[in-house]
């Protein structure tokens, strides 16, 4: 046994519990022990009998004596007092609880549950990331845990997982999870608190046995009070059986001084008696002695005649006296015993106290959001045509001149081509919108942070995408503030209106925005504010601008209405809103396949009726290739960012493409290291 049990045991030979027959009769045991310590909260305790359960977690052992000692002083204290002490349970195996309010409300009742955590540390090596796991759950098998980790990344649950390797040794627990360079880790984190046994809950439902025979669920306090009625009863009958055994010795004292006084006549009864049995008579009778005095003077030797003898019996008996005034004293007096049981305690907790392993975190786990954890900065968002996304700070390229080459963006899968590319912030929630015409909703961070040629993470990851649906827009919604209605385009011209609170709550599953024709796909989305002006572009150069007015609001299921009129194996390419009071200040840039590009004044188009063919927008040739993006641009500040098919990125300044006509063929804006390469999306920065 460990030391401290024997501090259950402490006086069981002193009468200080009842015993009863065991479960077969042959022996008795114990009810309960006289235990020095609670117990019950230190320890803990767990189990199911006769349809009733009990869960108690383990505590720490100088918390809960210095709870009990208060309360012996303040019994009138409450739970909250109590919780200045106990700051909630302490598990051997140490980890993090997380919020006052549930120990609170567990201590208070007696039921209630506790989210706890492992302690977990982010750590980055030689470029990468790596979580490390050094305290683990309450009743957590590390080796479950491991196999657990293992499945998910099997199973693709928790993408970003390069390695997991147990380094535990007799020092204590230590899991490293190495992760993958362009993985994010403070994501996969709270993806293993939410899957595995890392984050678990630990429910109190304190039933236990008020003596030791009426089941009833207690309330930290009572369990405490219930302690100290035990011990109370313990140490008074621990006192009584040190009494008792005290009078029993002084009295047998008594008879033995009294002898040695009298010796020549005890001597002279004794040799007069027949047998030992009358002598023991005659003692009785002649000395008024008891029959255990007249024993005990009858076995007494010769050598306790001597002086130095008698002085010792004189002095136990005179000890003993004092003893019975004592324990006479203690018995009459409920404070004296009060404080025993409170100096036990103090013993206790000096000889056998520790501090505190597990750490209390006094708001709960999922109060704390994301956001508190993640800095707000500004953010690129690339996403590939075969649904890769990645972000990279802004920094990562840098203004370039007018037809230059480049760097390189990212590594794409043969075949693979950048589609998307914007600038927000990793506090921003951004809008999904498919090309079947459903919209879904991520926040910045979600979106993993990767290399500038890393290809990023597959987008089925984070979105809920059917088989063949590809992500065809993406919105900010610090972009959308103030705006009110959102204008969705198709590839096929189909034009519709819906109001932006339409979109307030996107589940996790997605949201219909649009109803589809067969073949029709949903390709840009923009926000407004119910007075702007529609400009549509084409690949084979039309383009058509209108009032925003004559697109009527519709609901979220709605098909929507004809925005421009197609010519066979045309389609639309490019769609932007505007103000009317801008058109003077603001142009339409427009960029094609092959690396050229223009800017023409908005005042060049004139506003014609929803659903017609339009007018030219530009001059298209073999040598320039089809238009691939249109943009509205204001003035000459900010940069543009054009990529290729190849994943080349030039950064260049918007006022270095030239203001040109609307029928004309635009200038060179990029140049490529592949003769077969071409542009593929572009943003403005």
């Amino acid at each position: 046994l460990a030391a401290i049990a024997e501090e259950l045991l402490f006086d069981i030979d002193k009468n200080t519990v009842n015993f009863i027959p065991n479960y077969d009769g042959a022996h008795k045991e114990p009810q309960v022990l006289p235990a020095k310590i609670p117990n019950l909260l230190i320890n803990g305790a767990q189990g199911i009998a006769v349809g009733m359960a009990t869960s108690i977690a383990p505590h720490n052992l100088g918390e809960i004596i210095d709870a009990t000692n208060y309360l012996a002083d303040n019994p009138e204290c409450d739970v909250d007092d109590l919780m200045k002490f106990v700051k909630g349970p302490d598990f051997p195996t140490g980890g993090i609880i997380y919020n006052n309010a549930d120990i609170k409300q567990a201590y208070a009742s007696g039921k209630g549950g506790v989210v706890c955590r492992a302690k977990t540390e982010i750590e980055e090596k030689n470029g990468a990331f790596r979580i490390i796991v050094s305290e683990v759950t309450y009743q957590t098998n590390k080796s479950t845990l491991l196999e657990k980790i293992a499945e998910l990344v099997k199973d693709k649950k928790i993408e970003g997982i390069r390695d997991l390797r147990d380094e535990s040794n007799k020092e204590g627990v230590r899991v490293v999870i190495e992760l993958k360079k362009d993985s994010y880790p403070k994501k996969i984190l709270n993806q293993l608190f939410k899957h595995t046994a890392l984050q678990s809950s630990f429910h109190f439902n304190m039933l236990a046995l008020v003596d030791g025979i009426q089941p009833k669920v207690l309330t930290l306090k009572m369990v405490l009070e219930e302690f100290l009625k035990h011990r109370t009863e313990v140490i008074t009958r621990r006192t009584q059986f040190d009494l008792d055994k005290a009078k029993d010795r002084a009295h047998i004292l008594e008879g033995l001084v009294m002898a040695l006084d009298k010796i020549d006549q005890v001597i002279e009864t004794i040799k007069k008696s027949k047998d030992k049995e009358e002598a023991k008579e005659n003692l009785v009778k002649k000395f008024k002695l008891s029959e255990r005095q007249a024993v005990a003077i009858l076995e007494m030797r010769l050598q306790q005649l001597a002086n130095l003898e008698r002085m010792k019996l004189e002095a136990e008996l005179k000890e003993k006296m004092a003893l019975i005034k004592e324990l006479e004293a203690i018995l009459k007096s409920p404070a004296r015993i009060k404080a025993i049981i409170k100096d036990e305690l103090v013993e206790i907790k000096t000889k056998y106290g520790q501090p505190r392993r597990t750490q209390i975190v006094a708001h709960g786990a999922d109060s704390f959001k994301m956001e508190d954890l993640v800095a707000d900065e500004d953010m690129i968002v690339m996403v590939t045509n075969d649904g890769y996304i990645k972000r990279l700070p802004t920094d990562t390229f840098k203004a370039q001149g007018r037809g230059g080459k480049g760097i390189i963006g990212l590594t794409t899968k043969e075949e693979d081509v950048v589609e998307h590319f914007f600038m927000t912030t990793t506090h921003a929630d951004i809008f999904f919108f498919t090309n079947r015409g459903r919209v879904f909703q991520l926040k910045g961070y979600d979106i993993p942070a990767a290399s500038r040629t890393a290809k990023g993470q597959a987008l089925v990851n984070f979105l809920q995408l059917a088989p063949n649906e590809k992500v065809s827009s993406i919105l900010p919604a610090s972009d959308l503030e103030n705006d009110k209605f959102l204008i969705m385009v198709t590839n096929k011209g189909t034009i519709k209106k819906t109001p932006i609170d339409d979109f307030k709550n996107v589940r996790r599953s997605g949201l219909i925005a649009i109803k589809l024709k067969p073949g029709e796909n949903m390709e840009w989305v923009k926000g407004s504010k119910g007075t702007e002006n529609i400009i549509l572009v084409t690949a084979n150069g039309q383009s058509i601008r209108f009032k925003e007015a004559d697109v009527r609001s519709m609901g979220r299921a709605a098909a929507g209405v004809k925005g421009l009129t197609l010519r066979a194996g045309d389609e639309i390419v490019g769609m932007d809103v505007f103000e009317p009071k801008t058109e003077k200040t603001a142009n339409l840039m427009i960029i094609m396949r092959n690396g050229y590009g223009k800017q023409t004044s908005l005042s060049a188009y004139k506003t014609q009726g929803r659903g017609g063919s339009g007018i030219r927008t530009a001059h298209i040739t073999d040598k320039t290739g089809k238009i691939v993006n249109s943009r509205v641009v204001y003035g000459d500040e900010g940069d543009l960012i054009i990529i290729s098919t190849k994943g080349q990125v030039i950064r260049l300044s918007i006022k270095e493409i030239n203001l040109l006509g609307r029928d004309t063929q635009g200038v060179r804006v990029m140049r490529f290291k592949d003769p077969t390469d071409s542009i593929v999306n572009i943003t403005t920065v």
